[in-house]
Parts: structure tokens; C-alpha cells; sequence
């Protein structure tokens, strides 16, 4: 099983402070011979502490920052 280091240094998008986290990637789909595989995580903002999304690759390229925004659905009634 492969597994890669990353360091991602990105602007969060909430207050465009400068992040920087290192992450781990490991697991077959590092080492398939189509595509490129992509990966997500969730990092919340040491300042302002909205959370951003990061899509990027293995080798570290980010392909697309966004803020992650969780839809809840209200509990349903006990009436």
C-alpha cells in the first residue's frame, strides 16, 4: 500500500488567513494507473474557525477551496 505526505497552504475562505496542515494519504487508489485520484478533507480555520473544504491530489495540488456549509434536518416530531 502506498501512502503520501502532503502539506496544503491555502487561504480559508472565510477570513483569508493563511492555513497550512499536513496531511496523510494512503491506499490503493494511489497507485491505480487511471485518472487521478482525489481526495477531501474538512479544515476548520485556526482564526475565524469556519470550516473550509479542500478537493486535491495525492501530490498535494489543490484543486478547489470552498467553505463547507452542513445542512441539518430537524428532528422529527413526537406528536
Amino acid at each position: 500500500m502506498m501512502e503520501v505526505n502532503d502539506t496544503l497552504d491555502f487561504a480559508c475562505c472565510g477570513c483569508e488567513q493563511t492555513v497550512s496542515i499536513t496531511v496523510q494519504c494512503k491506499g490503493e487508489g494511489l497507485t491505480q494507473g487511471y485518472g487521478v485520484a482525489l481526495a477531501k478533507v474538512l479544515v476548520p480555520c485556526p482564526e475565524c474557525g469556519r470550516v473550509n473544504q479542500l478537493l486535491f491530489e495525492p501530490g498535494g495540488a489543490i484543486r478547489s477551496i470552498r467553505l463547507y456549509v452542513c445542512y441539518q434536518l430537524p428532528a422529527p416530531s413526537v406528536n
